[in-house]
């Protein structure tokens, strides 16, 4: 189909068609307003609300560290744990950052679940309790703790998905095609042919064929290629949906849908003095490689029409970890848990002094009874408070414009 059909926005409309589906994602929930404004996160770090927030070691750290950046990833060797998803944000910075993220994630997830405030505070103490824990024993990781039911539901549902369901999922047919629609737009000429001369590099094609299941120096070749609508995060930036075909010339042996994402300049703070790429995508894989080694092993950058992107493959194994409605004993335990991801991401960059002192750190505040350090609550209760009226305003303003574009 042509990129100029009038059912489908131009390269140079598509910002404005982003924008509106921006907004209607964050108008749907407190919780997706969270998830898609890293922005005011970090704009209420700089200010003097966050004055307590510990000084922890110079490591790389996700940056939006929310629910929906954490779920099961697959190696390239076929292994699935869970992992961070997403490291757009990824600079050397002050792990804590990470903490209060995942802590405002969590505590929006359990207003939306109509939990109590006292649940609040039992997540946010098994949280400290979870990351510690992580952090004293990073080569283990979160092998010794015990999983919530909602890990081990999404877990079982990775370890039996192949090919077909993500194509079923991605592409809504196992037919080597992208379909266009709401998801997929066409792309212009220009974009077909670049697409066609990234895929010629030696180097794409080693990271296309480096799965233990493929050969190197495999055919790869190009069946399909279309603009990709998703997420939030992703407004005015180049993402790409390529599918490719494997092996044989006339009847490829494998298919894969590999995603294209530009890398643009994080808005997490970095560490004053830290030694960080300045090519965004090199920054994004390097700090996926020590903070996901699953999902680092898989991705690579690149420069397409003078742009950093990051590529990578998406595995059936590749989930998100959705976690829509909780009960009191799946919040805390998903709490303990999640954090202890984050532990140990953190930890396998420090060495024992390092962490020993990190440990002793976070537990400033801590008065030993139910409730969490006090620099953590303070942070969360804040940014709650924060977020609830910027998400009030969000919806004011998208009702506004709903109403003018009806008259």
């Amino acid at each position: 189909m042509r990129a100029d059909n009038p059912d489908y926005p131009s390269p140079a409309e598509r910002s404005e068609r982003l924008l509106a589906r921006q907004n209607l994602k964050m108008a749907r929930s407190a919780h997706a307003y969270v998830r898609g404004n890293t922005l005011q996160f970090y704009e209420w770090l700089r200010g003097r609300d966050s004055a307590g927030v510990p000084a922890g070691p110079r490591v790389w750290i996700c940056g939006d560290c929310h629910l929906g950046n954490l779920g099961p990833v697959a190696s390239a060797d076929g292994e699935v744990e869970i992992e961070i998803r997403d490291l757009d944000q990824t600079v050397i910075g002050n792990p804590a950052h990470d903490i209060i993220r995942l802590a405002l994630s969590l505590a929006t997830a359990a207003r939306g679940s109509d939990l109590p405030g006292v649940t609040v505070a039992h997540m946010l103490e098994h949280m400290i309790e979870g990351y510690r824990r992580a952090l004293s024993r990073p080569r283990s990781g979160i092998k010794h703790i015990a999983r919530p039911e909602a890990v081990r539901v999404v877990m079982r549902r990775a370890m039996a998905r192949t090919w077909k369901h993500l194509a079923e999922e991605r592409l809504e047919d196992v037919q080597p095609t992208i379909p266009l629609g709401d998801r997929y737009w066409p792309l212009d000429r220009k974009e077909r042919e670049a697409i066609r001369q990234l895929f010629q590099d030696p180097a794409v094609r080693r990271l296309v064929t480096s799965l233990k299941s493929r050969k190197d120096g495999a055919k790869v070749e190009v069946l399909d290629a279309a603009y990709w609508m998703k997420g939030c995060s992703s407004l005015g930036r180049l993402r790409y949906a390529v599918l490719l075909g494997v092996g044989k010339a006339s009847k490829p042996d494998d298919f894969c849908l590999i995603d294209i994402k530009e890398a643009v300049a994080a808005a997490a703070p970095r560490a004053r003095g830290a030694r960080i790429p300045r090519d965004h995508a090199v920054r994004v894989v390097t700090g996926a490689k020590h903070l996901a080694p699953y999902l680092g092993e898989r991705m690579m950058s690149a420069r397409f029409r003078d742009r950093p992107v990051v590529l990578r493959e998406l595995l059936p194994q590749d989930l998100k970890l959705a976690i829509d409605q909780l009960t009191v004993d799946e919040a805390v335990q998903s709490a303990q848990y999640l954090a202890a991801v984050i532990g140990t991401a953190h930890g396998r960059q420090m060495d024992a002094a390092t962490r020993a002192r990190w440990r002793r750190s976070l537990e400033r505040g801590h008065t030993g009874r139910l409730d969490a350090p006090s620099w953590l609550w303070s942070c969360v209760v804040k940014l709650i408070m924060n977020h609830e009226s910027g998400y009030l305003e969000h919806c004011h303003r998208y009702a506004l414009t709903l109403t003018k574009s009806r008259q």
